[in-house]
């Protein structure tokens, strides 16, 4: 076995979910993923935790056979809560031998079974989760690459000294916790206004997510006003969907359009009335992410990027006394910052053209 996949093992068992003896560990893995998932047993073996395997996540053949036969509406399936109620630790693996193996069922019906599952999201995000990659052939030829150029790249941002990237990030932690509005300014296409005061910003120096390398908070969902254009793509139901444009009022979006598959956006903000507004703002900062995958866990780290969610915003970034802004989405756009952009805390730039205000290289302007 190659020997990074041990050590992709060991970091999410000591680093991203603090494995312990006699914990109840679900592992969620397509069978293409086989390598990491034996490593992870040895580890979980050794601590003498009990594993068991699924593929209920990332199983998207079986997910697609069963969406398309079934009728269209969905109940919480009490089976598969009772076993996540009775786990402590999850771990996710994202791989797979076909990237669009759902594309061709309704986005409708994804959408509701999204919606019956809510419960069973939320239960996982109580238990120590990490959600991470193995590099497959098909995520190598999703973001261009050799399959082992793609292991390389992988294994790169993975296997890492998180604690260093944690000291890093904690440098615009410091600035947007200290902050109340926020602004983002990409070219002339996006110019975004948002309060961010009271809620506290996450840190992820890999831990729920393996790979980390972002800062992230939530937007006050009334707060949100201007105009964005995401120019990166995003994978969403197994399809393409690209040059997202957003207009938000009042926190929400009031017009959208993208130029392929606007039908499935239209959809994802049509789920509920929280899909219409940001859950997450992100700022990407791993830049042993130096290239675009078609693959969010990875691609909203990059270095030099912006992200926003529109739907759910996480608990750990919302402050007590503000609302929090419910959904049962999670999707994250991406917008480049490498030029012609700024980010704004309270009027004050922080961050020009990619580069952070406490990093050598940054300039000041006239904005």
């Amino acid at each position: 076995m190659d020997p990074r996949i041990r050590e992709h093992a060991e970091i999410i068992a000591n680093h991203s979910v603090d494995l312990q003896e006699g914990d109840n560990v679900v592992v969620d893995a397509h069978p293409v993923a086989e390598d990491l998932v034996v490593a992870l047993h040895e580890v979980i073996g050794d601590r003498g935790a009990n594993p068991i395997t699924t593929s209920q996540r990332t199983g998207k053949r079986q997910q697609r056979a069963y969406l398309r036969a079934a009728e269209g509406e969905f109940e919480t399936p009490e089976h598969e809560l009772a076993l996540i109620e009775h786990t402590d630790v999850y771990i996710a693996i994202r791989a797979t031998d076909n990237v669009t193996q759902t594309s061709d069922v309704d986005p409708e019906t994804q959408a509701a079974h999204r919606q019956a599952h809510q419960p069973i999201l939320e239960e996982r995000l109580s238990t120590r989760w990490c959600l991470t990659q193995f590099p497959a052939p098909a995520n190598a030829q999703l973001a261009e690459m050799s399959t082992e150029a793609y292991e390389g790249f992988v294994w790169d941002a993975v296997n890492k000294d998180w604690e260093a990237q944690r000291e890093h990030q904690a440098n615009m932690v410091e600035l947007m916790d200290a902050g109340e509005e926020i602004r983002i300014v990409s070219g002339e296409t996006t110019d975004v206004t948002m309060s961010i005061d009271g809620n506290p910003t996450i840190n992820d120096h890999g831990e729920h997510n393996l790979p980390g390398g972002e800062v992230f908070t939530a937007p006050q969902p009334d707060s949100v006003e201007g105009e964005v254009l995401f120019d990166m793509p995003l994978y969403h139901q197994g399809r393409e969907i690209t040059d997202v444009s957003l207009e938000f009022e009042g926190g929400e979006v009031v017009s959208h359009s993208a130029a392929k598959n606007e039908d499935v956006l239209t959809n994802v903000l049509e789920t509920d009335d929280g899909a219409r507004r940001l859950g997450e703002l992100g700022i990407g900062m791993n830049r042993d992410i130096d290239r675009f995958t078609y693959n969010m866990l990875f691609d909203e780290k990059m270095g030099d990027t912006v992200h926003m969610a529109v739907g759910r915003a996480y608990d750990d970034t919302v402050g007590e006394d503000n609302e929090a802004n419910e959904s049962a989405v999670h999707v994250d756009m991406i917008v480049d910052m490498s030029e012609d952009s700024r980010i704004e805390i309270d009027g004050e730039v922080v961050q020009r053209n990619g580069t952070f205000r406490f990093e050598d290289g940054f300039e000041e302007g006239e904005d």
